[in-house]
């Protein structure tokens, strides 16, 4: 039987125009674009993780904002569970979708209200969404907080009262207690210490284990995203390079741009900054991007074609893809004309037709 696929993004696409000043519109200076997410296409699978890598501006942090609609696509489609295109829907149907999509921020510090007790923050969300009648929300609310590790006594306690740590806990809390069909992480540890990143991730693989959760994880940290993803999938510049299974994948990146973040990448028990070895030279403007696979300026085994010819996407016979004229790993073979795409056809739960 085919695995449910929650979330089928195929072929999204985002670009934001540059502002111009007012000299500028008098000179007719051509409107420039920022593309952030160009031709992205992958799934996930009910209760899977899939880990989303890339450098800092690379496009993570668009490409989910756009699958929850914050940002409205340019292109592409994004089939949502029972919700069918969410790129073209609107008004309630659209508010229905975001609920089953919950977001868990980087900053826990500024996403919590400083001026309310997790008791309103919860009681307000199960009032708004009728997730429950009024004589449960305390046995509601006490449970969710017990998943994520957190006392009784919390409730009646503002954000200012909690670490970092302890907020964190409290936002995915905050996440789960609306029993979202999925959860896009991004960044979720990246502003905390090192000791608790440790503590908030094993709680993450705790809870995806007990509780069967969907996510999108989304780091530029390969050790933390090899901890917790089941597969992974590499950006730079807006496009993925490289999407596999995440056993693949760090075994043998097939991506040169993989296996350089890889090498970059701070051992076990060495400190993020640690490493000095990096990739060479400057990520190119995201207004400007290279002709041609968008990481030639930096690849070390780029040639004549690769700074020619957008790299076609080839796969292998476990469906891993990599977008390079020269994959480091034997057996990929770019997809014919005719040939089945990248990904099967979805099989979305509950699918309505519209």
């Amino acid at each position: 039987m085919a695995e449910e696929v929650m979330l089928d993004v195929r072929h999204l696409g985002k670009v934001f125009p540059i502002r111009r000043n007012f000299g500028e519109i008098l000179q007719r200076k051509p409107q420039e674009y920022v593309r952030a997410v160009e031709d992205v296409s992958f799934q996930i699978h009910k209760g899977e993780t899939l880990g989303l890598v890339g450098e800092s501006g690379c496009g993570k942090s668009t490409l989910s904002r756009t699958i929850l609609r914050l940002y409205k696509p340019d292109d592409g489609v994004i089939m949502f569970h029972s919700f069918g295109d969410l790129a073209r829907t609107d008004g309630k149907k659209l508010k229905s979708a975001r609920r089953q999509m919950q977001m868990v921020f980087q900053d826990p510090y500024s996403s919590l209200n400083p001026s309310m007790t997790i008791r309103q923050m919860f009681y307000e969300i199960l009032k708004v969404h009728q997730l429950c009648a009024n004589d449960q929300f305390e046995t509601v609310t006490r449970d969710i907080l017990e998943k994520v590790g957190m006392p009784d006594n919390a409730l009646d306690k503002y954000p200012s009262d909690f670490s970092g740590g302890q907020r964190q806990r409290i936002c995915i809390a905050r996440a789960l207690i609306m029993k979202p069909e999925l959860i896009i992480a991004d960044e979720p540890v990246s502003a905390l210490d090192m000791s608790v990143q440790a503590q908030i991730i094993n709680l993450l693989a705790q809870l995806k284990e007990e509780m069967n959760l969907t996510m999108l994880f989304i780091s530029h940290d390969l050790r933390v995203v090899q901890y917790i993803s089941d597969r992974v999938m590499v950006m730079y510049l807006g496009r993925v390079m490289e999407m596999g299974k995440a056993e693949d994948i760090f075994r043998e990146p097939a991506h040169p741009y993989t296996r350089i973040l890889m090498d970059a990448a701070p051992q076990i028990g060495e400190k993020e900054g640690g490493h000095t070895e990096g990739i060479k030279g400057e990520t190119p403007s995201p207004i400007h991007i290279p002709e041609g696979c968008p990481f030639h300026p930096r690849c070390p085994y780029a040639d004549s074609i690769c700074s020619r010819k957008i790299p076609c996407v080839s796969i292998d016979e476990k469906g891993r893809m990599v977008r390079c004229h020269h994959p480091l790993v034997p057996g990929f073979h770019e997809r014919k004309a005719g040939e089945p795409d990248v990904f099967p056809e979805p099989v979305l739960g509950g699918m309505e037709e519209s």
